[in-house]
């Protein structure tokens, strides 16, 4: 998906000015780049939680706290830094993933790791169930996005400057990475479709919004948003798919390993995307245009 295709709403409350790219341009590498984060924020979510037995209680108080600072790093910037805003992604996504978990499951053996009794100190899940649990975080996802209508601004990317504008585009991330997670989890626990046919339940889900693009009548910005919260199921039946025991469907590789080679792979692009930035910056590409001469 093209940036240019994606979002195509003007913030028209704000008066023509130049202003500095604070997100990404939509491409091909963002959505790599996205999928790689949050198979990572899966794995590493599994790793504090189950693995090293925090429980979802407070490893979900941590991560948040994570995503708080790095969110604060990133509406302090006044330019965008692929370091900064991929941070936050992963944040959302490892928040995403312990929330999902502390909404939807309980303290049974069911979803404790083998060997374990207990996972930490504190409630260990709500046990709502996936379906009240996405219900919740539908409701939650649709009033973000109303308020962010209702406000006048912009659902372009590319235009979100403001404050307020990053509030509500992080609030409606981190919202979707959750309830995406909620999604992956019931694709490969409750759905009898494992975590391979999950994965490959939601790739397809994909490529048709991919070919949806074509299709004059459906908003780019609808697709986007469903792509963006499709892309986290993906993700967590993958984490699952490279962590789970063979005798469940997985490979087996544990949280640990998976979640260093994933962080690895995550850095990497992240250098490569900063180091792109840079060159476009020092090659005299404009960093600010007029907002008023735009136009899709």
């Amino acid at each position: 998906m093209q940036q240019s295709q994606v979002l195509v709403d003007h913030d028209v409350a704000s008066p023509p000015k130049a202003v500095l790219k604070k997100l990404p341009e939509v491409t091909l590498a963002f959505w790599v780049m996205k999928i790689a984060a949050t198979t990572l924020g899966e794995t590493a979510g599994d790793l504090f939680s189950q693995t090293l037995k925090l429980g979802y209680f407070l490893t979900t108080i941590a991560l948040f706290l994570i995503f708080v600072v790095t969110l604060v790093v990133q509406l302090r910037s006044r330019r965008y830094h692929p370091f900064s805003y991929w941070t936050v992604i992963l944040s959302t996504s490892m928040a995403g993933t312990t929330m999902s978990d502390f909404m939807n499951r309980d303290a049974s053996a069911a979803y404790l790791s083998k060997g374990s009794t207990s996972l930490g100190w504190g409630p260990q899940g709500l046990g709502l169930g996936y379906p009240i649990g996405a219900a919740i975080l539908i409701s939650v996802l649709l009033a973000i996005f109303a308020l962010w209508k209702v406000s006048g601004m912009t659902f372009r990317i590319r235009d979100i400057i403001t404050f307020r504008g990053e509030a509500l585009f992080w609030s409606a991330i981190l919202v979707s990475n959750t309830l995406g997670t909620s999604m992956g989890d019931f694709l490969s626990d409750s759905s009898g479709l494992g975590y391979g046919g999950g994965a490959l339940l939601v790739a397809g889900a994909l490529a048709v919004l991919v070919a949806l693009m074509k299709a004059p009548a459906v908003p780019n910005v609808l697709l986007f948003w469903l792509a963006f919260v499709l892309t986290r199921p993906l993700g967590a039946t993958a984490g699952d798919f490279l962590t789970k025991p063979i005798a469940k469907g997985g490979l087996d590789l544990g949280t640990t390993g998976s979640s260093l080679v994933l962080l690895a792979v995550l850095l990497g692009l992240m250098a490569v995307m900063q180091v792109q930035e840079r060159r476009t910056r020092v090659g005299g590409a404009p960093v600010a245009e007029p907002v008023a001469a735009r136009a899709d």
